[in-house]
């Protein structure tokens, strides 16, 4: 059976399985085993990555420490390629990790430099967990595109290693990551699941945390999951998670929310232009004189539709969240003005910061 859907309706699955209605969860694992993954990224103009976002879904009662809390003494999260993961998901990344094959490029890095592994491995093994500037660069070959590592091949053996789960992530100082060998970066008490199986399953999850995607797509891939589904006004195929689907008549409504750029429900660029009607661009990595809403600014959802971007910066000598303007798409009525007001309000009480009249 296919499900047909109301733009409308599909817009609402997708916020509600992003955790930004009305219903807000309560703690960071909560949210951490809905998105599947939590963006990290050192940004700051108003806060980090991995915090707005908890933040735009938990609230002002959302605290910095319970992340730390969660991933380096709870351990209910992990670290892995940028972003924090529930431990849930680790045994079904495990054998795609092992078993899936590196880059070509990487691969032949990595083949050239096999003493260098073992040095890693071994220094991990024995003196672990490190910081990449503990562990000595042995490497017998350097990789001709090293612009983003830097002169040291370390942070790319730990990264390459990492993606194939002999080490992982075991906290951080500041925001230099410590490194350890798996069998004390993870639990080892862990299910296990052949390839097949654990693809299938993570496909499941990751349309448990998009609720909408389309068939076939590069961005948020599902292969067979959750049940097909038309969408009013739309050509293309989607699937859609059965358990959103029947939870669509108990709708809590929506509510204002600024995302951050690296926000989860903005990564599927066409997904939210055909659904949404939002060509969003990042404007980070554009000349100042070709931005339109500045460097850093944050789109604003009300309900299920984004209704314009807030640009905003913390001014941390001052102690001022410095709101340098709101860009309205459309006008907004006096009701959504309020309504945004109030969440930028919460946002400056989150941060700690003064408001001063904008």
């Amino acid at each position: 059976m296919t499900h047909q859907l109301t733009r409308d309706e599909a817009r609402r699955i997708i916020v509600r399985a992003q955790l930004l209605d009305a219903d807000r969860p309560s703690d960071v694992v909560e949210v951490a085993e809905q998105l599947g993954q939590i963006k990290i990224d050192p940004t700051n103009t108003i806060a980090p990555a991995e915090h707005s976002i908890l933040f735009s879904r938990i609230g002002p009662g959302y605290e910095a420490h319970q992340l730390t809390q969660a991933v380096e003494h709870d351990r209910t999260l992990f670290e892995h390629i940028g972003m924090f993961v529930p431990v849930s998901l680790l045994p079904l990344m495990l054998p795609v990790m092992r078993e899936v094959p590196l880059h070509e490029k990487r691969r032949a890095w990595l083949d050239a430099n096999s003493s260098f592994k073992k040095d890693v491995l071994a220094r991990l093994r024995a003196d672990g967990p490190l910081l990449a500037s503990e562990i000595p660069d042995t490497a017998a070959v350097a990789a001709k595109d090293d612009s983003w590592y830097g002169p040291s091949q370390v942070p790319r053996m730990l990264e390459t290693l990492q993606l194939m789960g002999e080490i992982g992530v075991v906290g951080r100082e500041s925001r230099a990551k410590r490194w350890d060998v798996a069998e004390r970066a993870f639990a080892s008490n862990l299910p296990e699941y052949d390839l097949e199986t654990a693809q299938r399953m993570l496909n499941e999850r990751r349309l448990q945390a998009f609720g909408l995607v389309k068939q076939k797509s590069a961005h948020t891939p599902v292969g067979d999951a959750g049940e097909p589904a038309t969408v009013d006004g739309s050509r293309w195929t989607w699937r859609v998670d059965p358990q959103a689907l029947a939870a669509l008549d108990d709708d809590p409504g929506g509510r204002v929310a600024f995302l951050n750029p690296y926000d989860g429900l903005l990564f599927d660029r066409p997904r939210l232009s055909e659904l949404f009607e939002f060509d969003y661009v990042l404007e980070q990595f554009k000349k100042k004189h070709e931005r339109k809403y500045g460097f850093f600014s944050y789109p604003i959802l009300m309900g299920d539709r984004f209704v314009g971007m807030l640009e905003a910066e913390v001014d941390r000598k001052r102690e001022l969240l410095v709101v340098a303007a709101v860009h309205e798409f459309l006008p907004f009525e006096a009701e959504e003005d309020e309504m945004v007001r109030a969440e930028i309000a919460d946002l400056a009480d989150w941060l700690g910061v003064g408001l001063p009249a904008w």
